[in-house]
């Protein structure tokens, strides 16, 4: 055959590969969401106010399943179709950050949080001695959106951009970000909960800020549930990620310090999705090389492992973190260089990386990280020690610097 055929891929092809690139919880809630939707649709079901997060019925009836079933079911196509456009994107970056017990999780927290915003903010406007508004303890609310929202924020913390794209039409600052389009919808869709998306926003913002730490288990924790036998059939899944040190068939995806802009929600991630379903042309040279997952990786069971010149660059980043340069520094900060392995001999990117690249004290770099970057970090459970050597590790990368963290925590 000859090295350089141009070839085109279908869009069946296209779409099974876009599929296979979504981590598995994300998937998992995109296939729960859409069955829900197809069974409400073949049987008729349309008694939403029986399901829905309704404050009054949570309130005089304790009806707290209402908190979670809610999030779940939708009211039409284009909501439960734009709601898992968006999903993809955003749970597929965090999922990859956190592992797919960590984020199933958060999922579970935001929700619980949100309805507690949601519940008290009805409460307060309903029972205010200048003006009593009954209206949002009558609303009925449905949809994912609220902790779509939520996501929004947690992942525009961790990027670190500074601004972002609004629909492709103008930047805003990225703490903006969440409200401008919080706006922008109300105005397009007047049928949408202003106040459920604006209580995503809020236990988005709780969140980032460490409010809920003390809300999050520990890592031996999500190891535990990930070593539990109910859980083995979903832990030997190729697209499961693990908590300790995330897939190694995934990346974080991290941003340039010369480009501070990001794509935004709509504009960009959702359409890179959509476009990667469409066919395109490609040399055989390149067809091997999938542009989504860099590095070095080994699928989840499988007995070798696929080496790939990116390697090099985890294994920089697991050397600056190391510093073996400086044993006695490496002890003195929490740091060390033996990692018991991860459950069925299975090992992370950065794990597999590490051994046999020998480590020249060059690479270590004493650039301080800023006290907004470490607060972020810290404020998502870490240790502020060790915070501070995997920000000066990864160069100020915020994205790199929590692979790091979560590959010390295995």
């Amino acid at each position: 055959m000859r090295p350089n055929i141009v070839t085109e891929a279908g869009l069946q092809t296209r779409v099974g590969q876009w599929w296979e690139s979504i981590p598995f919880l994300t998937s998992a809630v995109v296939v729960v969401c859409g069955v829900i939707y197809l069974v409400c649709l073949l049987i008729g079901y349309d008694s939403f106010y029986e399901i829905c997060f309704l404050p009054t019925a949570v309130v005089s009836h304790f009806q707290v399943y209402r908190i979670y079933t809610s999030i779940f079911f939708h009211g039409s196509l284009l909501h439960v179709l734009f709601n898992m456009l968006a999903l993809v994107p955003l749970g597929s970056e965090l999922e990859r950050i956190m592992g797919s017990i960590r984020l199933a999780y958060l999922i579970i927290l935001l929700a619980t949080t949100n309805a507690i915003f949601h519940l008290f903010i009805a409460l307060l406007v309903a029972h205010n001695p200048f003006h009593p508004y009954q209206y949002l303890l009558d609303e009925c609310a449905i949809g994912f959106s609220g902790i779509l929202f939520s996501m929004i924020v947690i992942e525009t913390s961790l990027s670190g951009v500074q601004s972002r794209s609004v629909f492709g039409l103008f930047n805003v600052p990225a703490k903006w970000y969440a409200f401008i389009l919080l706006v922008a919808f109300q105005l397009l869709m007047t049928n949408v909960s202003l106040l459920g998306h604006l209580c995503g926003i809020l236990s988005g913002f709780a969140y980032t800020y460490g409010l809920f730490n003390f809300l999050m288990p520990g890592a031996s924790s999500f190891s535990a549930i990930e070593a539990s036998s109910w859980l083995s059939s979903c832990v030997r899944r190729p697209k499961f990620i693990l908590c300790t040190g995330g897939s190694p068939t995934s990346y974080i995806p991290t941003h340039s310090g010369q480009n501070t802009t990001s794509s935004g929600l709509l504009s960009g991630n959702i359409w890179r999705n959509l476009s990667s379903w469409m066919p395109q042309r490609e040399t055989s040279a390149q067809a091997g090389q999938d542009y989504r997952f860099p590095g070095s990786g080994r699928a989840l069971g499988s007995g070798q492992s696929e080496t790939v010149p990116a390697v090099n660059s985890d294994s920089n980043l697991q050397a600056r973190l190391l510093d073996n340069s400086n044993p006695n520094r490496s002890s003195h900060l929490g740091v060390t260089a033996t990692r018991e392995p991860p459950l069925d001999g299975r090992r992370s990117v950065v794990d597999n990386a590490v051994g046999p690249t020998p480590v020249h004290p060059a690479l270590h770099q004493d650039s301080a990280p800023s006290e907004e970057q470490i607060q972020k970090l810290v404020s998502m459970g870490f240790d502020k020690t060790q915070v501070e050597v995997a920000i000066s590790a990864a160069d100020g990368d915020l994205n790199v610097a929590v692979e790091i963290l979560m590959s010390q925590q295995g």
